[in-house]
């Protein structure tokens, strides 16, 4: 499913991406509601009339944070994916790598998604379906990419996977244990290899 789907979106002039990039970073590491429209404007060298001309809102700008953030997660896993041998196996564990290189790079706080979902929890917020959508669509990968493995357990696998994959996430951001995503791979190995061997002997 379309992040975007349903979704008003900005236009993106060269004012309004140096707002959309001050306002990732300051939502990132001080949380939505800590930081105002003020602070946004003059970290991007506008005005906050230019920063409402462009978006209108605060949470059209929160909007577009999510569904930026998103899409080019969407676009890296694509890439990594395309970039591992085709089997289910090796695509499942593509994602965790994915996410792994991801989080070094962009997510030292751990997922933005979750966190945002800690200030967001009203349905009718709209970057809300960004932040479901987004999971939901996780899940259905996983329960793609097991299919192949065990289609009759597909469903339960998918979701272990997905537990096993957002907590990684979660952990990271807390920083209590070292590579938690790593771990996480490989308790997401075993699952598939046992997985596998069960199929076969049925």
């Amino acid at each position: 499913m379309d992040t975007t789907e349903k979704l008003r979106r900005s236009t993106m002039t060269p004012a309004a991406l140096r707002v959309l990039e001050a306002a990732a970073r300051l939502f990132y590491e001080r949380g939505i509601h800590a930081v105002g429209v003020d602070l946004i404007a003059a970290e991007a060298g506008v005005t906050k009339k230019t920063l409402y001309d462009r978006f209108g809102s605060k949470e059209q700008l929160v909007v577009e944070y999510l569904a930026d953030r998103d899409e080019r997660w969407r676009a890296f896993l694509a890439q990594c994916l395309d970039a591992a041998q085709p089997t289910p196996t090796a695509q499942v564990l593509a994602v965790f790598d994915a996410s792994r290189e991801w989080a070094a790079q962009n997510s030292s706080k751990g997922c933005s998604m979750v966190n945002a979902h800690a200030e967001i929890s009203d349905p009718s917020h709209p970057a809300y379906a960004i932040i479901t959508r987004q999971k939901e669509w996780t899940l259905a990968l996983f329960n793609d990419l097991v299919a192949g493995i065990a289609p009759d357990r597909a469903d339960q696998l998918g979701r272990t996977l997905m537990l096993l994959h957002e907590g990684a996430l979660v952990a990271h951001g807390l920083s209590i244990f070292p590579d938690p995503i790593s771990q996480a791979r490989e308790q997401a190995q075993d699952l598939l290899a046992a997985a596998g061997d069960a199929a076969a002997k049925r």
